[in-house]
């Protein structure tokens, strides 16, 4: 992995745990970069705003192919290579990074460039036809690379508090569609104006990116004892007793524990925002709660930083499960949301599915730097990066069908189901290689017996 400085300097000096793990302790933020690092924080959210936005103002741009023959399709069939080809670059990235090889700097600002000239070929092409393939392949390449890059930076940086840092940034995915509606309005929008907006996102992640630095290896901030500080948080949410490979990781039944929690909630979070749309057309619905979900959606999503910070305070397990049995009450909240007076309790269900919904995605990646260490951080996220994207390649990939769901009440409620499952795993994760209690070893010799 890139990092800040070159050799060790002389107040730098390695603390090692009672399990072996070793603290690199000395060197502040200010040292390694000449900033504060809370910049490692603020500049990833850029990154992830920014390339999400563009993301959803190309997928805007080519609505309007839904209103010519066989468009729909093409639209949903491009959308699908975009997040498949997403999710199969985040692990390459990730061992890229850790070698040496790839940058963090770098990996942002040709993400950037790949995704803006996605975004002026539509601007300038509206609809470039056969070429929509190969740009919707480097549009996801892109996208994966700052994304997968800005979802590891900030656990580095905040290896004592990590669940609000990651959270906020993770919120990006939320914050990227507010320009979007903005643009679009109730309608498709002008695809040269979404393309344009896209492009000028992307300029804002490149120079967001090109100032991204990852810390050293085992790097600690100088301010907290690895040791004996925030004693109660590092009970709520353990470090990992080392740090693992990806090859490590995925031999520990933890980590594919982590990836069909974080499979099942994707599902059930696209699920939920994408089926309730059809009925909220109808007129008993007044035809205005698709575009009002979608407001209501983002505006959950973006509130995800309180759920980190509060998973740094009571740990990150009871508040995952609290996120997946949200995701599943809210499924079952838009199961039983009818006309007339359902439209309120419809959009309030959206907003508690898209807190929850981007809320497990950012615990889960806490969580992953728990277990297994921030060093391998990057590769790890990457196996788990198809877990949260498979979802919705698969149903852009058969979305014509989302409106011509016969049973929208049956369809929720299995989704509600499998969230509240969901919560039974998180509530019993343990970092691989820590014992869930402690053990008791009864003295041989008690008092007043002899030994023989």
């Amino acid at each position: 992995m890139d990092t800040t400085v070159p050799p060790a300097s002389p107040v730098c000096r390695e603390v090692r745990d009672r399990r072996g793990r070793v603290y690199r302790v000395g060197e502040s933020d200010v040292d390694l970069m000449g900033r504060a690092r809370i910049w490692m924080v603020v500049l990833p959210w850029v990154g992830m705003t920014g390339v999400s936005g563009a993301a959803y103002a190309w997928i805007a741009a080519q609505a309007a192919l839904r209103d010519t023959p066989g468009g729909g399709g093409e639209l949903f069939r491009a959308a699908c290579l975009w997040l498949s080809a997403q999710a199969t670059v985040a692990f390459p990235a990730g061992r890229a990074r850790e070698s040496g090889r790839l940058s963090a700097r770098r990996a942002v600002v040709s993400g950037a460039a790949g995704v803006l000239l996605v975004c002026a070929a539509v601007a300038v092409v509206p609809d470039p036809g056969a070429a929509r393939v190969a740009l919707a392949v480097l549009g996801g390449a892109g996208a994966g690379l700052v994304q997968a890059t800005c979802w590891s930076v900030p656990g580095t940086w905040y290896p004592e508090r990590r669940g609000g840092p990651t959270a906020l940034v993770v919120g990006g995915l939320a914050h990227g569609a507010v320009p979007v509606l903005l643009l679009a309005g109730p309608g498709a929008g002008d695809p040269r104006v979404l393309g344009a907006s896209g492009a000028g996102m992307c300029l804002a992640v490149a120079a967001a990116g090109w100032f991204l630095r990852c810390p050293p290896r085992n790097w600690w901030p100088p301010h907290h004892d690895p040791l004996t500080a925030a004693r109660r948080a590092r009970e709520k949410n353990p470090p990992a007793v080392r740090h693992h490979t990806p090859g490590q990781a995925a031999r520990t039944p933890v980590l594919w524990v982590l990836w069909l929690c974080l499979l099942g909630a994707a599902g059930v979070t696209v699920l939920g925002v994408c089926l309730p749309a059809p009925a909220g057309r109808g007129p008993a619905f007044g035809g205005a709660a698709p575009d009002a979900t979608a407001w209501a959606v983002v505006a959950g999503g973006a509130a995800v930083g309180a759920v980190g910070v509060l998973s740094d305070r009571f740990g990150r397990r009871a508040v995952l499960g609290a996120a997946c049995a949200l995701l599943g009450l809210a499924r079952f909240g838009a199961a039983v949301a009818g006309p007339g007076d359902g439209v309120p309790l419809l959009l309030g269900c959206a907003a508690a599915a898209g807190l929850a919904g981007v809320a497990v995605l950012a615990l889960i990646g806490a969580l992953a730097a728990d277990h297994f260490g921030e060093n391998h951080s990057a590769s790890v996220l990457g196996l788990l990066a198809w877990a949260w994207l498979l979802p919705p390649a698969l149903l852009t990939g058969t979305a014509a069908a989302v409106g011509r769901v016969p049973d929208l009440h049956g369809t929720l409620l299995p989704a509600g189901c499998t969230a509240l499952a969901c919560t039974v795993p998180a509530l019993f994760l343990k970092a691989p290689g820590r014992p869930s209690a402690r053990r008791i070893v009864p003295n041989p010799h008690p008092l007043g017996e002899e030994m023989a």
